[in-house]
């Protein structure tokens, strides 16, 4: 699959345009947080436009000081682009060699494959933006079998079992995806 940065901070990936977060996502934000399954995966589900806005304040910022990457993921539908999905690189910092790749999918996007294409493109964009990377890291929680599919989809190999740690109460999955 061809991945075409098309700007500094636009990915583009079969179908799928992954661009930073902007004001006017705020509805659509909210809609993919009406979902019980995304809720019971986040840690900071969006419910509210207050919470929505600082969250979009906060992915914009953390974009800026080049930290953490929050991507959304829109496709064209009927030709208006809609929200499909998230994808974030967190955990960026000099002398890091493996940062954290996450992602959600909305609901109305899920089972036709947005979540492993969106990772795939996120993942050749780090290793492009910073060579000095030796991996990066797909976290989940073991009772997330779907997470675990996107994972080996989008070439991330199964390492190991990590113990539960706050927030999150279950043992986690560690997948990794070495640099090219």
């Amino acid at each position: 699959m061809p991945i075409e940065l098309s700007a500094p901070a636009t990915v583009t990936a079969s179908e799928l345009v992954l661009r930073p977060w902007r004001d006017d996502d705020l509805d659509a934000l909210l809609e993919a947080y009406r979902d019980p399954v995304l809720q019971r995966w986040t840690r900071y589900p969006v419910t509210t436009s207050a919470i929505g806005r600082q969250w979009l304040d906060r992915a914009r910022r953390d974009f800026d000081r080049d930290s953490r990457f929050s991507f959304a993921v829109v496709e064209n539908d009927a030709g208006a682009a809609r929200l499909v999905a998230q994808v974030v690189l967190k955990g960026v910092a000099p002398g890091r060699p493996a940062p954290e790749v996450g992602y959600w999918t909305a609901a109305w996007a899920r089972g036709r494959g947005v979540a492993p294409r969106a990772v795939t493109a996120l993942s050749r964009w780090a290793f492009d933006r910073f060579p000095a990377l030796t991996h990066l890291d797909l976290l989940h929680q073991v009772d997330n079998p779907a997470s675990c599919r996107v994972a080996e989809k989008s070439g991330y190999l199964f390492q190991e079992v990590l113990p539960a740690r706050p927030p999150f109460p279950l043992d986690g999955h560690r997948h990794a995806l070495l640099a090219p």
